[in-house]
């Protein structure tokens, strides 16, 4: 029974580290009731001995507070002397908001209308670093509170001695014992990035366990993939940090591991697929393996491992997913035991590490970074949207401050301040309009939430001091802890922490937390209002951005990959790629990595819609995309990770001439909108697949094969619409002896995508050219959504083509014949045990082909 608790115990602080890489929100919850806490003990002892009374003296306790909870988000991380810079400005900034509310005193319109003001500025100075979002934030609290407590002139030299106080108390906490030890973080980061990779294999046995595995355990398999791309870049952040890696170990050595690693988990996702058709012993045998290293239980893992690869099948694709699965094990293992198993070693030198991402408050950055670069919506007729971000964003709050303020006081005169903090806030951290939307809908599903028990909780704490304090330290433990996971919980914990305040002023009731409620939904409703008309910015135009963006890295690291194969300074299409010479000589790992950011940053934009058919999109269309740019960061990082064993070798210029290629694909890709066809792409792509043909050495292979798979993806992802008629266009050739109609379907090795056997569907359809007459023995191809060939069959002599089971998803169809223009196009399957997709082709043919027609006609011959 002990043993049994201890491996509950293990499993769930497993689970704990995580779901929190460096245990970031654990270190900024207990960040912030420690620096509140100590700051309220603080400025208790100094309103007793200024002899503020009891009043002022709750006064400057909940200024401090206030302090104490903003500065301990802002003076994060592990250096000394960027802390004191940034701290030393606390008490200007909220000496800034407080002065002009003491001017105003007594002048209510004017105070109103400098409160919506201040609102403009705290937003707009957001432009000059991470530090002064914090300073306008605290400038604008600064001005709130002073005319919350209606402070005179004669009171403010008190309010500003609690700040100073609580700034130095602060201070010395960030700097003393709530320091970031960055070696610490970085080796609980790496403990996260395992147990997600455990993760990932826990998904998988459940998956081959399973009878008929459901469409849920795909998708869970694939976010688990998804987040351990998070906890990786997490870790890329903090490997730029000073003195973070391990004695004798070097940044750049460790990212290699990180991206091997990554690799090697994404192996045993990418075997799962195959194996749920293996017979029920290998099945089991798969299953054993990575329920073994699920558990930790690594020697285990290693002979399970060992069994999987004497086993011997005559179906190539499960013989190969046999072997990635056991391979990518034991590449997981030796990694995970190099990272625990490594000694004191010697402090390895210094080096230029340049990390691929910048972490924010030890958390990945948000959709800022993107929407900076990208026009709100009326560009064309309204000056405004030109503005940069943060302008527009400042115009936003403050339109939406002055409607909540001039609604909130025809509610409340007294309590119009909820309304105002409510548009202010729904603008913080949010970009675009779907995220401001969302935002302002769990603010006040939170506050719904929490006002039903903050009226409980107040009553059982009423009139016990030290338990008012220790719910209002848990509220804040919570809010911090919960910040970034739901939006709606921290409020909910907010809500209960402010009733608390109010039952300490003897304010407390039902009628003012109702009120609150109504506030709040005031301010947020004008919060969401502006957005959607006030230079809104498009979540679909972001994604849009970040797209572009994400295919101009990777043309980047294509080009890098071509210096590295031997093929510098021009691509081969004869575009002069001179400008780009510091770029081609960076770290291929380095490239990759920033590639992961860019889908990371695509993700979270396009999250939005791949949940909810908001404005008539489509979810599994948002979906299959995603999946499609996921692959191709995969089949990067598998590149970068090949590159490292090759030397510049002109020999082996066919590899090195598709990745100029396909570089100018990547650059197509990102200048040209999903649906419309980009002239010149279908001729890269097949030069591309021309190039890959080349012989290439053994040490090259891996890189090819990558080319290889990154062309699939490229093809799929270039144009669900005409393409030429270009064998190469295709995304494999036929196997010796050719596949027909009664081939079924065929999966490859390394397949990514899920739902096999029972859980399939069927396709089925005719192909025609343009008089209707059918095309017999055309070639119809159907690739997943990782660029994978899911099949390939010929028409019949009637034009007809089946495919009798494919995978219960969004697949791409293509479609060619002799002397036709190919047809490729996004085919989204039913769901399993409904009828069958059906999808039907007309063919035009070529221009050679109608003139050969028409030089036919006119001399009598019958047309070909």
């Amino acid at each position: 029974m002990a043993n049994g608790l201890q491996d509950a115990t293990r499993q769930a602080w497993d689970r704990i580290v995580a779901s929190d890489p460096g245990l970031n929100r654990l270190r900024m919850a207990l960040s912030g009731v420690l620096a509140v806490g100590t700051t309220l003990l603080v400025e208790y002892g100094v309103g007793r001995l200024i002899g503020a009374g009891s009043r002022g003296t709750l006064v400057i306790m909940l200024l401090g507070a206030v302090v104490g909870m903003m500065g301990s988000m802002a003076l994060t991380g592990s250096q000394v002397w960027p802390k004191i810079r940034t701290a030393v400005f606390f008490p200007v900034a909220i000496g800034v908001g407080m002065v002009p509310s003491v001017l105003t005193s007594g002048h209510h319109a004017l105070r109103l209308t400098v409160f919506v003001a201040v609102m403009f500025l705290a937003v707009f100075v957001r432009r000059f670093g991470m530090a002064f979002f914090f300073y306008g934030f605290m400038a604008w609290m600064g001005y709130f509170f002073t005319t919350f407590l209606g402070a005179t002139p004669s009171r403010l030299p008190t309010l500003l001695l609690s700040v100073v106080v609580a700034t130095v108390t602060l201070l010395l906490l960030s700097t003393t014992v709530l320091r970031v030890h960055v070696g610490r973080t970085l080796r609980r980061t790496l403990s996260a990035f395992r147990g997600r990779g455990r993760a990932v294999a826990s998904t998988g046995a459940d998956i081959l366990a399973a009878e008929e595995p459901t469409r849920r355990m795909w998708r869970r398999l694939h976010g688990r993939q998804v987040r351990l791309a998070e906890a990786a870049l997490m870790a890329e952040g903090w490997l730029g940090e000073q003195d973070s890696t391990p004695r004798g170990r070097s940044a750049t050595a460790l990212r290699r591991q990180l991206i091997d690693a990554q690799l090697a988990v994404e192996g045993i996702a990418a075997a799962v697929p195959p194996l749920t058709r293996a017979p029920a012993e290998l099945r089991a045998v798969a299953a054993r393996t990575m329920r073994a290293l699920a558990t930790s239980e690594h020697d285990a893992a290693v002979r399970a491992a060992r069994e999987l690869r004497a086993v011997s099948t005559t179906d190539e694709a499960l013989a190969g997913a046999v072997r990635q699965l056991a391979a990518s094990v034991q590449d997981f293992v030796a990694i995970v035991r190099d990272w625990t198993d490594q000694g004191p070693g010697e402090k390895h030198h210094a080096e230029e590490f340049e990390p691929a991402i910048t972490l924010m408050m030890g958390n990945l950055p948000g959709s800022a970074a993107v929407a900076g670069g990208v026009h709100a919506r009326g560009s064309r007729w309204n000056p405004l949207s030109r503005l940069d971000l943060n302008t527009r964003q400042a115009i936003q709050v403050t339109v939406a401050g002055a409607l909540a303020v001039l609604a909130g006081l025809a509610v409340s005169p007294t309590r119009y301040y909820w309304a105002a903090i409510a548009a202010f806030v729904v603008f913080t951290g949010a970009s675009t309009r779907s995220e401001t939307s969302i935002k302002a809908v769990n603010r006040v599903l939170g506050t719904c939430a929490g006002l039903f028990a903050a009226l409980w909780l107040a009553r059982l704490t009423a009139g016990n001091t030290p338990l008012i304090l220790a719910v209002i330290l848990a509220c804040i433990f919570l809010g911090f802890y919960l910040m970034r996971v739901s939006y709606a919980l921290m409020i909910f914990f907010i809500t209960i922490l402010v009733a608390q305040l109010y039952t300490v002023l003897n304010q407390l009731s039902d009628q003012v937390m109702l009120l609150r409620l109504e506030e709040t939904a005031i301010g947020a409703g004008s919060g969401l209002l502006v957005s959607l008309v006030v230079v809104p910015l498009s979540t679909r135009d972001t994604v849009r951005g970040a797209r572009a963006t994400f295919f101009t890295d990777l043309a980047v690291l294509l080009r890098a990959a071509a210096n590295r194969l031997g093929v510098p300074g021009e691509s081969p299409t004869g575009e002069n790629q001179a400008d780009e010479p510091a770029e081609q000589q960076q770290s291929p790992d380095g490239l990759s990595r920033v590639l992961d950011q860019r889908l990371q940053q695509i993700q979270l934009i396009a999250d939005p819609l791949t949940r909810h058919p908001t404005g008539g999109n489509d979810v599994r269309w948002f979906r299959h995309r995603l999946v499609s740019y996921t692959a191709c960061a995969s089949y990067a990082r598998q590149l970068a990770a090949g590159l490292r064993h090759v030397e510049p070798d002109y020999r082996v210029e066919g590899a090195g001439h598709a990745c100029g290629y396909l570089a100018a694909v990547a650059d197509a890709l990102a200048e040209h909108r999903p649906d419309r066809t980009t002239p010149g792409i279908d001729r890269d792509l097949s030069l591309a697949g021309r190039a890959l043909e080349h012989p290439t050495t053994p040490a090259t292979e891996p890189v090819r094969h990558s080319l290889s798979r990154l062309h699939q993806v490229l093809y799929q992802l270039a144009k669900p619409g005409d393409m030429a008629a270009d064998p190469h266009l295709l995304p494999e050739t036929e196997p010796a002896g050719g596949t027909g109609a009664s081939a079924g379907w065929e999966s490859t090795p390394d397949s990514h995508d899920g739902h096999r056997g029972s859980g399939g569907t069927g396709l089925h359809g005719f192909v025609r050219d343009t008089a209707g007459n059918p095309l017999p023995h055309a070639v119809i191809t159907v690739i997943g959504t990782h660029g994978q060939q899911l099949g390939r069959i010929d028409a019949d002599d009637r034009g007809t083509y089946a495919f009798p089971e494919l995978p219960a998803d969004a697949v791409t169809v293509v479609t060619s014949a002799a002397g036709f223009v190919s047809d490729a196009r996004f085919a989204p399957l039913p769901v399993p045990g409904r009828a069958q997709a059906r999808h039907d082709f007309t063919l035009s043919p070529t221009a050679a082909r109608e003139r050969r027609g028409a030089e036919h006609a006119d001399s009598g011959c019958p047309r070909p």
